[in-house]
């Protein structure tokens, strides 16, 4: 239902909905925790108030049905949350956090201003349903769907506007956890959005695809060689984020948005039960594995992806993209079940087996819950297969495979090749945030 206020418009259809209930969700979470973390705070009623123009502000930017409405509570938004970054200018690694931030909200809100300008002038409307309706495929419309995506990506910290992400660490851990939990998903919202328009363009597609599959790899690969918990958290998001991205552009975003709502569930609570450890916590998968329990591995892996497909009403016969999500589920399953299988016996073969198919027939129905949620606003659009779809998979697996079947080269360092470890270096190096945005000496900690 679409509804008029102040000749703007605004729709609270299915997206809507469930985008709304995960921000309540996990606005109160944050309330809640902030109560006590912030307790004692100069700026303590300052912060609240704040939060809740944030809340309010997300929320009338997802049920926007006007280009500039849209526009106006998307900058708003990033503006409150850039201040709730900062929270206390004198701290000169928080403001400087907050201010690689903002100008990579800059740069977003420059994009997204420039494709509803090109939107607004190509069909002569302001209200994205009636865009949306049109059908329009013209030139101006595909140049003005790839500046959305650049301002999408922006938002969502993908690669190459990652930077901001990991150098946002200074914040109030609450302000963290609504961060990556809420406002980050905003690239995954637009896209979802936009999602008729999008499917009509396979070159987009593919550019969505491509940049999701290297901003998880790379978020995967970064995360692994952090010590810190809220880094690693921090290449985590960057990791989901390229999924979920993935997942929109094999024209699956009913999936993607199930993929941002448990995500952003899971890190919430991860950001906020972070300050209880200085480090997280791994299992030693006894690198590498035995052939025989990588095989069990593989077998659990395969019972996993056909119960969610089963779940899902999805097929590995398919014949289109949803390959590629089930080749994604049956890594996933395969890699769950090895951290049963390090000791390999009949009993934790069995309840591998058993943990594999919980955590199928858990995120499979509540996916379904969610495309059947979505299911009027007839979002799935599986691509036909592409090379690029078969070179994400092979990546994928490969990546995959190193991670298990290649010792840390944190540890092995002595046995490495000269370019190995180049390489090694170079990319510690990328994942590390702004020089800025590091306390170095404790002395400089002004909060």
């Amino acid at each position: 239902m679409t509804h008029h206020l102040l000749n703007l418009t605004y729709k609270i259809d299915e997206l809507a909905i469930i985008m709304i209930a995960l921000i309540f969700y996990i606005g109160i979470c944050v309330i809640g925790f902030s109560s006590r973390y912030m307790k004692g705070d100069t700026k303590y009623q300052s912060f609240f108030w704040r939060l809740i123009l944030l809340i309010s502000s997300v929320v009338i930017m997802v049920i926007s049905d006007n280009l500039w409405m849209l526009l106006m509570s998307a900058f708003f938004s990033n503006l409150v949350l850039v201040s709730l970054m900062i929270h206390k200018s004198k701290w000169k690694a928080a403001k400087a956090s907050g201010m690689i931030a903002a100008k990579n909200y800059l740069l977003s809100g420059f994009f997204m201003a420039l494709a509803f300008t090109l939107l607004y002038f190509s069909t002569g409307e302001t209200s994205i349903s009636s865009i949306l309706n049109q059908g329009n495929n013209s030139n101006i419309i595909q140049i003005a769907l790839f500046l959305l995506l650049l301002s999408a990506m922006s938002q969502s910290g993908i690669w190459p506007f990652h930077k901001w992400l990991i150098s946002s660490l200074n914040s109030p851990t609450p302000v963290s956890a609504i961060m990556h939990a809420g406002l980050i998903n905003g690239g995954g919202f637009l896209l979802a959005r936009f999602a008729l328009l999008y499917s009509q363009s396979e070159p987009l597609m593919n550019i969505i695809f491509i940049g999701g599959i290297i901003s998880a790899l790379l978020g995967i690969l970064w995360k692994l060689m952090q010590r810190d918990v809220k880094r690693m958290l921090a290449c985590s998001t960057m990791g989901q984020m390229g999924f979920m991205f993935a997942q929109c552009g094999l024209g699956l975003f009913p999936f993607a948005i199930a993929h941002l709502f448990w995500h952003g569930m899971f890190k919430a609570y991860l950001f906020l039960s972070s300050g209880s450890a200085a480090q997280e916590k791994r299992l030693d998968l006894s690198c590498p594995p035995t052939v025989f329990a990588f095989i069990c591995s593989l077998l659990c892996g395969a019972f996993g992806s056909l119960i969610f497909a089963y779940v899902t009403s999805k097929s590995w016969l398919s014949g289109d993209s949803t390959l590629v999500l089930m080749v994604i589920v049956f890594l996933a399953g395969s890699q769950l079940s090895l951290s049963m299988l390090r000791t390999l016996n009949f009993k934790n073969f069995i309840l591998a087996i058993i943990l594999t198919a919980t955590a199928a027939i858990v995120y499979g129905y509540s996916t379904q819950f969610i495309m059947w949620v979505l299911g009027p606003m007839e979002l799935m659009f599986p691509q036909k297969l592409n090379i690029f779809h078969s070179i994400g998979i092979c990546v994928l697996t490969l990546a995959w495979l190193w991670i298990v079947f290649i010792p840390k080269p944190s540890k092995n360092l002595g046995k490495l090749s000269p370019w190995v470890l180049r390489a090694y270096v170079k990319s510690l190096n990328a994942s590390q945030p702004h020089e800025d945005t590091i306390t170095s000496h404790r002395n400089h900690y002004q909060y």
